[in-house]
């Protein structure tokens, strides 16, 4: 009989160690070890592999230019947000691991998802909630009599296996992957080891079969999925989905793909009856105001590579309390510091003695520096009280000189611009070489200066 081998485990980032260490050498982090059963004494239990065929097929090396190469079929769903962040659809055999924080939509999502293929068999495995349940949800969807979708609530990896070999589904989706277990370890689920012993088994299932597997993860408080950072390493992609719980819109952002790019995005808006598609996110984003209002402008900005317009809102007023408060939602602190030194520095605008408080609309965080013409545009509309032009988009990053700086991927910005009927956009003039000004209806003026774009819109 064998011998029961113990080892430690660290919580942030999966190293293993024969003994207990107070800070782990590959991520510095401290107290994160705790002590894992990682083989009982016994017969070891054999995974689904061994059960049905008893042996491994063996790879051989291949010269690459002996290697032929295709494009990936991809299977189309229903929801085009979904297979623009993944690429064009999913990838047979691929491993996707989808986080977030509780209560965003996760699991409303992959119901949706599998009860949107009609044409697919779909095996939903959910160790977290009961058949009623899901069945619950499912009507709420209102979709649950046109798919080929199967439900089974196990959390035990080998009778997960079974169900799989009987049902034959061309589809799986595991909520969760924190909540299975597998018997060739002998620690609880969630752990680190029986994390990543779960998702081993359901990667070489996926590899070897062919079928798309779809892996639900709890996140942590600090924003990253629970488990090994291995974790990551091993699937095929990984989806952020992200959203505040108080807004009704959510972000489904790629964080990893091998199959497609890492900067794509969908944007979903939750309803009673799930998640909807949000093609257009310009038009949701832009506020619909009669009146004219100060403090108030349009930016055009990428979310990874997709343009959308977005509104940033200011409010300049004299501080009450001695020192000036400084507060932003959506937009980096010192980036908009910056923007401010930029403006008493250069412009001579005296903003050390008053309040300043700026708001991207929608519950979006921006990382683009494109919008810093925007955001001084709102700042100064806001000290002046005079309104913006509703009909005007801005375009270009501010350096500490004062100048307007060159931003990448110019014409999808006008594009989006002159696609919702905007009249004018600002942009840098070093943007515009080359660019072909003929073929947007939307007016294009170049500035090199940001005291230039003042004399226009204040005098």
């Amino acid at each position: 009989m064998a011998k029961t081998r113990r080892t430690y485990f660290c919580q942030n980032c999966g190293f293993e160690s024969a003994k207990w260490l107070g800070k782990c050498p590959s991520c510095s982090q401290w107290n994160t070890f705790i002590e894992e059963v990682v083989e009982k004494g016994g017969t070891k239990v054999p995974d689904w592999r061994t059960e049905k065929s008893g042996t491994l097929r063996a790879s051989k090396a291949a010269a690459i230019h002996s290697i032929v190469y295709k494009e990936e079929l991809r299977i189309e769903t229903p929801d085009q947000e979904l297979n623009r962040v993944l690429g064009g659809g999913i990838v047979p055999g691929s491993l996707v691991l989808i986080g977030g924080e509780p209560g965003i939509g996760k699991s409303t999502l992959m119901l949706q998802l599998a009860l949107t293929l009609p044409k697919l068999k779909v095996l939903y495995v959910s160790g977290e909630e009961s058949e009623q349940q899901i069945k619950m949800r499912a009507e709420r969807i209102d979709q649950s009599s046109k798919a080929s979708c199967y439900i089974l609530t196990e959390t035990a990896t080998k009778n997960i296996f079974k169900q799989i070999e009987q049902i034959a589904p061309e589809l799986v989706i595991i909520d969760s992957i924190q909540t299975l277990h597998s018997a060739h370890i002998d620690s609880s689920p969630g752990s680190v080891s029986q994390v990543r012993e779960c998702t081993a088994e359901l990667l070489r299932y996926a590899k070897e079969s062919g079928t798309p597997v779809f892996i639900i993860g709890h996140i942590t408080k600090e924003g990253s999925i629970a488990g090994p950072k291995v974790l990551e390493h091993m699937v095929d992609t990984v989806l952020q989905f992200e959203g505040d719980r108080h807004h009704v819109y959510r972000i489904l952002r790629a964080v990893k793909n091998r199959f497609g790019s890492s900067s794509e995005l969908g944007i979903y808006e939750m309803q009673g009856a799930g998640l909807r598609e949000v093609s257009n996110p310009s038009e949701i984003l832009l506020s619909q105001r009669e009146s004219s209002l100060s403090g108030i402008a349009i930016a055009a900005m990428l979310e990874g590579v997709r343009p959308m317009l977005i509104e940033v809102q200011a409010l300049v007023s004299t501080s009450a309390y001695g020192t000036p408060q400084r507060s932003t939602t959506g937009f980096e602190a010192k980036r908009m510091n910056m923007l401010l030194a930029v403006l008493e520095k250069r412009f001579g605008f005296r903003l050390s003695i008053q309040d300043v408080f700026l708001n991207i609309a929608g519950g979006l965080r921006v990382e683009d520096p494109a919008i810093d013409l925007a955001v001084l545009m709102a700042i100064i509309s806001s000290q002046q009280d005079i309104p913006l032009p509703s009909t005007v988009v801005f375009a270009g990053e501010v350096g500490l000189s004062g100048e307007i700086r060159a931003i990448n991927r110019i014409e999808q910005r006008i594009a989006e611009a002159d696609k919702l009927g905007f009249e004018t956009i600002y942009v840098s003039k070093y943007n515009i070489k080359g660019l072909d000004l003929n073929r947007f209806k939307i007016k294009i003026v170049a500035l090199s200066k940001v005291e230039e774009l003042f004399q226009q819109l204040f005098g």
